[in-house]
């Protein structure tokens, strides 16, 4: 709470004479400007893969979830009356919404991307799939399981959990990426901050000698640094994330296959909004970035 009200203080009271302190221009400013700029431009694409990421996690957890197929590996004379068997035992499973067999072209068309458009399936022994969907309530898997071996001998369900897990961690450790993502911005911004502000007070260390012979505090030195530096960090931070934005707008939004991974990257509904938190917390860091080293070395200039 002392950093937030000092933040407000910093930036809504200008103080003309102590901003002379500072000077306005120069390669301390430019870097603070550049430096904050270009974190946030970073942080908005880490916040859009962290969201993005949470987001691909909860659809494919809940697809696979509601999701599972059944494998009729039998001969081929048998194969469609073991079909029919296992249809009529989903027909009446508690849980099951739809159950179908897939066509002939549905699972020429799965399999043509590692056998080619011309495979003929009568050519080899491909098991015929059902496609189940499950209610949102699910259904009982070992139940089923104990059904089909009684009546279905060579049906084989597969739920998808094992694939559904290595899914779901793996959007979960890209979320915990885009976040560690973002504190490492936030700790690269407070850096460079702290290296121009250092620059500057160094730079006018004569300055400070003068200000302190005609009774200027410390404090009233280190609010001049403060303030300027601050602000600096807001504005380059609010330029960065207005172009960081720009360009997540502009990220492929079509059923593409191509950039189907990169449609699911930018921001939806109000996640929007979640940017606008990055110039005030650049400010922030620059602030306690900058309070740090203008005292440490307003001691060291004693």
């Amino acid at each position: 709470m002392r950093v937030l009200s000092g933040l407000t203080s910093v930036l809504l009271r200008a103080e003309t004479q102590a901003d002379r302190v500072v000077p306005p221009s120069g390669f301390t400013a430019q870097l603070t400007l550049f430096a904050a700029g270009a974190m946030a431009f970073l942080a908005v694409f880490a916040l859009a893969l962290s969201l993005a990421s949470g987001r691909l996690a909860q659809q494919w957890g809940a697809e696979l979830a509601r999701t599972a197929t059944i494998r009729i590996a039998a001969p081929l004379e048998q194969r469609q009356a073991q079909t029919d068997a296992a249809l009529r035992i989903l027909e009446t499973t508690r849980g099951v919404d739809t159950a179908r067999a897939l066509s002939d072209e549905e699972q020429a068309a799965l399999l043509a991307p590692w056998f080619g458009a011309e495979l003929q399936l009568d050519e080899l022994p491909v098991p015929r799939l059902i496609e189940v969907i499950e209610t949102s309530e699910g259904m009982d898997a070992v139940g089923l399981r104990l059904r089909l071996a009684a009546e279905v001998p060579s049906a084989v369900l597969d739920d998808h959990s094992r694939w559904r897990a290595p899914l779901v961690k793996a959007a979960s450790r890209l979320r915990m990426l885009g976040w560690a993502s973002i504190i490492l911005i936030g700790a690269v911004t407070a850096a460079m901050v702290t290296l121009a502000a250092n620059a500057a007070l160094a730079a006018n260390a004569q300055v400070i000698a003068v200000l302190r012979l005609v009774g200027a505090t410390d404090d009233y030195i280190a609010r001049a640094f403060i303030r300027r530096f601050t602000l600096r960090a807001l504005i380059g931070a609010a330029v960065g994330m207005v172009l960081g934005m720009i360009a997540v707008l502009f990220l492929p939004s079509g059923g593409d296959e191509a950039a189907s991974f990169l449609t699911g990257l930018g921001f939806q509904g109000v996640h929007w909004l979640v940017p606008l938190m990055i110039p005030p917390l650049a400010a922030g860091v620059a602030f306690v970035a900058t309070r740090l080293a203008a005292r440490r070395t307003l001691e060291g200039l004693s």
